[in-house]
């Protein structure tokens, strides 16, 4: 019998090995937790910040995999994932809030993000917009609402410098960071992420569904109003989000017979 080919060495896994419905995030730990919640789980590779398992939910075959930091590493995934048979990805992290009503603790649903990071550009020119799948944002929505957790939707900004959100003024080019700022606050910008552009662009140009929530851990701009803060590092408000959701498109696909 002929070895399976390797779709990409980065995330170690075949063609046809992941399962068309997939839930991915950044972080490894937060990646094998969020397979616990399906049946029947195997580990299908661990390879530098790539970890991905299969299992199922109602028989149903599920793929969780993480994707590390930034944009760049994530494409590497998202592609790969793709191109290994995902037809469905629902991006699950977290992000800073921007808008004032925004809160640390609250729910953070993209309908569309701005392309400040790079990695998008080498797929689509730069007019094309970064919208997520409309079924896919529903089902999130949905599901926040079905849970009781606190909603936003709407745009978000991603780029590719953390400290470039979080100290801007230590960059040769804080003029700009800072002047671009000012117009996300202005155009009502929700909250700043760092991965949901370059997804939504991929899985355009590879025919892919998406879709992405955040768990909001603070908002500076809440904080620089003299607004009541706080601090949420808890995030598995987001990940019941976004495996409820995929549940939800299951059960709408199998009620249309897909």
């Amino acid at each position: 019998m002929a070895e399976k080919k390797l779709v990409l060495p980065c995330i170690a896994v075949s063609e046809g090995d992941i399962n068309p419905r997939v839930i991915t995030c950044g972080d490894p730990a937060r990646a094998e937790k969020i397979s616990k919640k399906l049946e029947q789980v195997t580990c299908l590779a661990k390879n530098r910040e790539y970890h991905t398992y299969i299992g199922t939910w109602k028989g149903v075959p599920v793929t969780v995999t993480s994707h590390g930091v930034g944009a760049g590493g994530a494409v590497i995934g998202f592609e790969s994932l793709c191109r290994a048979g995902a037809k469905v990805i629902i991006r699950v992290g977290t992000c800073g809030g921007i808008e004032l009503d925004v809160k640390g603790g609250d729910i953070v649903v993209a309908t569309g993000a701005i392309r400040m990071e790079g990695t998008s550009r080498e797929y689509a020119p730069i007019e094309f917009p970064a919208v997520a799948d409309f079924q896919v944002t529903n089902a999130l929505v949905e599901a926040t609402k079905k849970l009781g957790f606190p909603l936003h939707t709407g745009i978000v900004q991603c780029k590719d410098s953390f400290y470039g959100q979080h100290d801007p003024a230590a960059s040769p080019v804080y003029y700009e960071l800072q002047q671009k700022w000012e117009s996300w606050k202005r155009l009502g910008v929700l909250a700043s992420e760092m991965e949901s552009a370059a997804l939504f662009v991929v899985a355009a140009a590879l025919g892919c569904r998406c879709g992405s929530c955040f768990h909001v851990v603070w908002n500076q701009e809440r904080e620089a109003a003299g607004l009541d803060q706080k601090m949420s590092e808890d995030t598995s408000s987001s990940v019941k989000v976004s495996v409820e959701a995929l549940k939800l498109l299951i059960e709408a696909d199998r009620k249309a017979g897909r």
